[in-house]
């Protein structure tokens, strides 16, 4: 049976409570081996469908149903997480500079050329993206809260959806389901 990454938009223990309550809203879909990994909307399953889009659509729809707020869903699959996670378009020097934070943003579809020549038009000293089918890498040379950059203008640039995560956290899920 397939194994599955949901990263789910705008969840939080804040929003949820415990994130067994979110364990048990992709139980009662009737997912298997089903597990959360820290409090950012992240659930690991198992689901005998090859259909992710329709994965997406159901969780997204009981999600709704049960929790009164909408969280778009973004599904890969353990190996395009190992993947998004071994690819690193900027120098190490660079990602491991003090105050540097790298994170990947999760869209549903790949961005068209003209939304991506816009969002790379924003590179800056502070701020440097890179985008890759459908993730986007954003080297972000500030603290999050300090910078002039956010995921509503990403979203607003790309006029799709997206959540994001830092590298580490895509790494310790590869490290823990790759």
């Amino acid at each position: 049976m397939p194994k599955y990454i949901a990263f789910l938009r705008a969840i939080s223990p804040v929003r949820v409570g415990k994130m067994e309550r979110l364990k048990k809203l992709f139980e009662e879909l009737g997912f298997a081996n089903v597990e959360t990994f820290i409090s950012s909307g992240n659930v690991i399953f198992d689901s005998p469908s090859k259909n992710v889009r329709l994965l997406e659509e159901r969780i997204e729809g009981h999600i709704e149903k049960s929790l009164g707020f909408e969280s778009t869903t973004f599904i890969r699959t353990p190996a395009e997480v190992a993947a998004v996670a071994r690819h690193n378009p900027f120098p190490d020097s660079e990602v491991n500079a003090k105050g540097t934070t790298l994170f990947v943003y999760f869209l549903a579809d790949k961005p068209g050329e003209a939304a991506k020549k816009k969002l790379l038009s924003f590179n800056s000293k502070g701020n440097q993206f890179h985008v890759r089918g459908r993730e986007v890498y954003w080297l972000c040379r500030t603290r999050f809260m300090e910078s002039d950059f956010s995921g509503g203008r990403l979203e607003k640039i790309l006029e799709m959806p997206a959540t994001f995560r830092t590298s580490g956290t895509v790494k310790k899920l590869v490290e823990k389901y790759g």
